[in-house]
C-alpha cells in the first residue's frame, strides 16, 4: 500500500531543506559540514546522488525490476567530491531536480508495486523500506549540514520509526555493562561502536 504519510512527510523534508539551502553562497557550501572530511557541497552532492540512485530503484519497481542502489565499484565519498565544488545555485539546481524526479518515481507507483523490492547497501528492502531511509537520510543529513536544522526539528513519523530500531540494536552498538550504567545513572553515555 502506498506510505501517503510518508511520502507527505518526505516532500516536507524536501522543502525545509531546499529552503534552509536557499541563503547560502559559494563559500558557505565550500564550508565544512558537521560530517569529517565533507563540505557542505560534498554533502549536498552526496543527498543528490543518492536521491538519483533512489530515482531508479523506484522506476525499477514501476517496470518489475529489482535494481541496485548503486552499480558495483560505486565510491560515494568519489561521487560526492567530483561535485562538491559547484556553484551554490547548481548544487541546489541539482537537488531540486533530484528531488523532484524522486517525488514524481513516487507518484508512478500503484499501491500494489510499493511491496516490491530494491537493493540497498544493507540488502534487500521493499519500497515502504526504502522511502523510509530517505527520511531519514534527508532530515539527518540536513542536521549535518550544520545550517539551523536540529533533532528537535525532525518529524514524528521519522522518531516514531527510527527510535524503536535504533533502541533495538543498541546493546550491539556499546559495551553492554557501559549501556546499563549510564541506563541507570551510574556511568556517562558509552562510545557507540559502528555507524549509523
Amino acid at each position: 500500500m502506498k506510505p501517503t504519510v510518508t511520502i507527505d512527510a518526505c516532500a516536507t523534508s524536501h522543502q525545509l531543506l531546499l529552503a534552509g539551502l536557499a541563503p547560502l553562497d559559494d563559500g558557505d557550501f565550500r564550508a565544512p559540514c558537521l560530517l569529517p572530511t565533507y563540505s557542505r557541497g560534498h554533502l549536498v552532492t552526496h543527498v543528490a546522488n543518492k536521491a538519483r540512485a533512489h530515482v531508479r530503484i523506484f522506476e525499477g519497481a514501476a517496470v518489475g525490476e529489482v535494481r541496485r542502489i548503486h552499480p558495483d565499484g560505486y565510491d560515494p565519498d568519489q561521487a560526492a567530491g567530483a561535485g562538491a565544488t559547484r556553484p551554490a545555485t547548481e548544487l541546489r539546481a541539482d537537488l531540486a531536480d533530484c528531488l523532484q524526479l524522486l517525488e514524481g518515481a513516487w507518484a508512478a507507483l500503484d499501491d500494489e508495486q510499493w511491496a516490491a523490492r530494491g537493493i540497498m547497501a544493507a540488502g534487500p528492502r521493499t519500497m515502504v523500506e526504502i522511502i523510509g531511509h530517505h527520511l531519514r537520510n534527508i532530515e539527518v543529513h540536513h542536521v549535518d549540514l550544520d545550517i539551523g536544522h536540529r533533532p528537535s526539528d525532525w518529524p514524528a513519523l521519522l522518531v516514531e520509526t527510527e527510535l524503536p530500531k535504533r533502541l533495538r540494536a543498541l546493546p550491539d552498538r556499546a559495551s553492554r555493562a557501559g549501556l546499563l550504567a549510564w541506563l541507570i545513572g551510574r556511568g556517562p553515555a558509552p562510545d557507540l561502536l559502528g555507524e549509523w
